[in-house]
């Protein structure tokens, strides 16, 4: 019993001794590596990367003359990353203020287009009218050039409206040329009922 505890114990020194040299030699190695002696890294890379313990930093070393470099190239690119986000929020911006022109462009032509459409309904009718103006104004002279009683048939043809435009195209020819109106003579010819309804819309609608 007393050797065997005997035994435990100078394996427990030696066990003892062992550790405290190896946790020497590891602070001796952390100081040459502080020195610039030796790479304790490098040393150590092996036992760390076994146990799972691989620094992610690599080691720079003072006296590497790409230091500055190295150093400058990395503030660029954090720069270049700043500008690019920056240049990303200004794209995003300009894409929004883009849509908002388009959008107001599309109303806005719209607009233009309505306005365009109704321009054109405008012409369209104002043509429709004079076209009209210059038919009545040359069956005016036509029928004003003929007797009445060849004229009258013809105007019975048309509808009342019809009739009352041309009666007024024709005063209006009379008037100008400083002489009576056939118009008078006209009605004397058509049926009493028909003259009769035909003169009092003119009552009641005179023309301008």
């Amino acid at each position: 019993m007393a050797r065997s505890r005997r035994r435990a114990h100078v394996a427990g020194r030696i066990l003892g001794l062992l550790l405290l040299i190896i946790g020497l030699s590891f602070i001796g190695l952390l100081w040459f590596d502080i020195l610039g002696i030796v790479d304790a890294r490098a040393l150590l890379y092996p036992v760390l990367k076994t146990v799972g313990l691989t620094p992610s930093a690599q080691r720079i070393n003072p006296d590497d003359p790409l230091l500055l470099d190295r150093e400058r190239l990395i503030k660029s690119e954090k720069e270049v990353l700043l500008d690019r986000e920056d240049l990303q929020i200004q794209a995003k911006n300009l894409a929004k203020k883009d849509e908002e022109v388009q959008q107001k462009l599309s109303a806005l032509e719209d607009r233009i287009k309505q306005e365009k459409d109704r321009e054109n309904s405008f012409n369209a009718m104002k043509k429709m009218a004079e076209d009209r103006k210059a038919n009545l104004e040359q069956s005016a002279l036509y029928l004003n050039s003929m007797p009445p009683s060849k004229a009258v048939p013809i105007l019975l043809q048309m509808d009342d409206q019809s009739i009352i435009d041309l009666f007024r195209v024709v005063d209006a020819q009379a008037q100008a040329q400083g002489k009576s109106s056939i118009v008078p003579a006209w009605l004397a010819q058509m049926p009493p009922d028909r003259a009769a309804a035909i003169q009092r819309k003119m009552v009641l609608k005179p023309g301008n």
